[in-house]
């Protein structure tokens, strides 16, 4: 059976608008919002970079010999430097209704039709990262694989939904100081901290009455400022200079969690591939 393209899908959603609005109108708001770890992928702007004392430090780089700030690269702790490749890891993940127990993947059971599906998987997938693998800078490529199973089998327009939130808990000797005191958080960080990445997901497919549609998609973000830099765990996480340094000194573990509902979803296997590079 050939996967229906996304332009098929928006133009079920231009003939389905007018009855969903009408149908959205008499029913609450099905929408849920839930907030997010801190993330210290997004990078800082400009002026934000000039209130920071950091940014004010000129960097030596000795690959090049050239003096650069963050003002003018937005990453002087890395610039210049070689991609170094820290590895790979996948996590397989189902929904199902019910869920298949002859299946070892892990596997949240669906709710009737509808109703709304929470489902959380930690540490899914791990990478164990030795001392010194990168000098200042952990950077992600995060490539989902969604194959899924709407299904409207009631006697109205609906709009089915699916949202993910993937996160990323990274464990550290240095974050096992009982004094070091997380400010995402306001307590210790009892050797791991959790950071988000900018690779969340909220997908809304309208479906007419007794409708089925399978969509297989495919998709990769890559990071910006990093799941984590020698920076970050200054400026945002409150480490001394020192103990950044003595954290990329030291082994590093990073599990990855995966968060998410569902709403008119009768089947859904998840392929989430997570790979690390550094400096």
């Amino acid at each position: 059976m050939r996967t229906p393209s996304r332009s098929f899908v928006l133009l079920v959603a231009a003939v389905g608008l007018t009855t969903l609005l009408v149908h959205a109108a008499q029913r609450p708001s099905q929408r849920t919002e839930s907030a997010e770890p801190v993330s210290t992928d997004l990078p800082q702007t400009p002026q934000q970079r000039r209130l920071s004392a950091h940014a004010a430090l000129k960097v030596a780089v000795p690959r090049t010999g050239t003096m650069v700030t963050d003002d003018e690269v937005g990453d002087s702790d890395s610039f210049g430097r070689n991609v170094t490749w820290l590895g790979v890891t996948s996590a397989f993940i189902n929904l199902g209704s019910p869920c298949d127990p002859a299946d070892a993947t892990p596997c949240q059971d669906l709710l009737p039709s509808g109703s709304l599906t929470m489902f959380e998987f930690n540490d899914a997938a791990s990478l164990s990262l030795p001392a010194k693998a990168s000098h200042s800078l952990l950077c992600y490529w995060f490539s989902p694989v969604l194959s899924v199973q709407y299904d409207n089998p009631g006697p109205s327009p609906v709009v089915a939904r699916l949202t993910y939130s993937p996160t990323l808990t990274v464990e550290n000797p240095v974050l096992a100081d009982p004094a070091l005191i997380d400010p995402t958080t306001g307590v210790a960080f009892n050797g791991s901290l959790l950071t988000s990445m900018t690779s969340s997901e909220h997908i809304e497919v309208p479906l007419a009455a007794g409708m089925q549609l399978f969509q297989r998609t495919r998709t990769s973000t890559v990071c910006m400022a990093g799941l984590l830099s020698h920076k970050a765990l200054v400026e945002t996480y409150g480490l001394t200079a020192t103990q950044a340094d003595d954290f990329f000194k030291s082994p590093t573990k990073i599990r990855l969690n995966v968060s998410g509902s569902s709403r008119y979803v009768s089947a859904a296997s998840f392929v989430f591939g997570l790979r690390v590079v550094g400096d």
